[in-house]
């Protein structure tokens, strides 16, 4: 293993947590010169079992929802005895905390560090709070020296939002704490963070790590020929992390191409952290078996499926003090395997198949975004920005032309036989050369 040290350390005063009996877990791991990722199961789950009880414990006693969700549940103390026991737990879903800053808090106000808040579907958000702790202490103590094989060699830039959400000031914290990594901080495009200077900052200081979202990876190497930068020429990155979105594995392989290095999948979220992480074998992700304990439910009746069987995310936090999220539904769909990977990291592996809201109906079949653009972009003469609209059950793909000398009408038959070969679902096509970029999270999917 790796020698992977924090190269910073942060002390609470005066602070006293649920959390601190898991400090000896960690502690003995470092001692023994091993991390979480390749334990045996039973030693992992013995360390999810102790933090899911404090959890419970923690917001039985700090939080009024808590206590009486699990009381109505039938809890007369918030114990669990084993670990299959957490599906007698009530889920969590999203539209009972949207827009309430204080339902779920289990710490005084007086001891929030800081707040996020992702935008909701509804107009309300939904507000995390953490305190110093959190942030700084306990969600620092799992390492993973496998997934995350940086160093305080690496220059990182962080391309994503600093505003509000989470991944910006996430990742720095990572970075800058676990590894003493330099951090170029991008940001997404906004007033102080615009697509030129961005690059020439990375080309300047020689970054060597990339942490974006797909679609502003593709945008960053789209817009370098304005300024005479070449990827991979000028800027040589090591690896790009890439998160915020989901995206094929076609799209990240001609990511790979244009950057010329390793584009690695990371899931996480501003509820509940880092959740999963893609190993160099790139054939699922690790799920972050430190920080999260994760389920697959069925997403009509709340049942958990188990092992290989597809259903809705549904994660708990192990290691918050301001805000836990117990059973918290993630709206995402996927389903979980044992580990058998070659890297020899033994912690489930996640393969992720797209958000519930964006899975589209076609034929009495429902087909997850990414699918239709893993073959979409099998087509060279294709580029990275598209639309697929959806309108009385029938699929229309908008794509603009990449490098190509067909014209529009030979390219549009071309993308839909390709696409009616490979999935056997009919579409028309429609070829544009204005598909607007955009800063925030790529709209692929258009529903009519």
């Amino acid at each position: 293993m790796r020698n992977q040290s924090h190269k910073m350390t942060v002390s609470i005063d005066e602070h006293t947590s649920h959390l601190e009996p898991l400090k000896a877990f960690f502690k003995a791991l470092d001692q023994e010169g091993v991390t979480i990722e390749k334990l045996p199961d039973d030693r992992r789950e013995q360390y999810q079992l102790q933090a899911i009880n404090l959890t419970l414990e923690h917001a039985w006693n700090r939080n009024a929802y808590y206590r009486a969700s699990l009381e109505a549940a039938g809890f007369e103390s918030p114990k669990i005895d084993a670990l299959h026991q957490v599906a007698s737990i009530p889920l969590l879903g999203k539209d009972v905390i949207r827009g309430d800053k204080s339902k779920l808090l289990c710490v005084e106000p007086k001891d929030i560090g800081q707040v996020h808040l992702t935008s909701g579907t509804s107009g309300k958000p939904i507000y995390t709070s953490y305190s110093l702790a959190d942030q700084y202490v306990y969600d620092l103590l799992p390492k993973y020296s496998e997934l995350f094989p940086e160093t305080d060699d690496d220059i990182v830039a962080i391309a994503l939002p600093y505003e509000f959400a989470l991944p910006g000031l996430g990742f720095q914290r990572l970075f800058q704490f676990a590894f003493g990594s330099a951090i170029l901080s991008l940001g997404k495009g906004g007033y102080m963070a615009p697509v030129d200077k961005s690059l020439e900052l990375m080309k300047e200081y020689q970054a060597t790590i990339l942490a974006t979202t797909p679609s502003y990876a593709a945008l960053l190497a789209e817009e370098s020929a304005k300024y005479g930068i070449t990827p991979g020429v000028d800027i040589k990155l090591k690896r790009i992390i890439l998160t915020g979105e989901g995206c094929s594995y076609t799209f990240r392989r001609r990511l790979e191409q244009w950057w010329g290095c390793e584009a690695s999948f990371f899931y996480g979220s501003t509820e509940c952290g880092v959740v999963a992480v893609e190993c160099e074998e790139h054939k699922g992700y690790h799920v972050a078996q430190g920080h999260v304990f994760m389920e697959v439910v069925d997403p009509d009746t709340g049942e958990p499926l188990g092992y290989d069987k597809t259903g809705e995310i549904v994660m708990t936090t192990l290691l918050r003090e301001a805000m836990p999220m117990v059973r918290y539904r993630s709206g995402d769909i996927g389903y979980l395997t044992r580990s058998q990977c070659a890297c020899g990291i033994t912690m489930d592996v996640l393969h992720l198949r797209g958000r519930m809201e964006n899975m589209i109906r076609l034929n009495g079949e429902d087909y997850s975004p990414f699918v239709l653009e893993q073959f979409l972009l099998e087509v060279p003469d294709v580029g990275m920005w598209y639309y697929f609209v959806i309108e009385d059950g029938k699929l229309t793909i908008e794509v603009e032309p990449f490098r190509t000398e067909l014209n529009d009408k030979k390219l549009a038959r071309k993308v839909r036989n390709h696409i009616e070969q490979s999935l056997g679902i009919e579409c028309d096509v429609v070829v544009r050369r204005d598909i607007p970029r955009t800063f925030g999270k790529a709209t692929r999917v258009i529903f009519k």
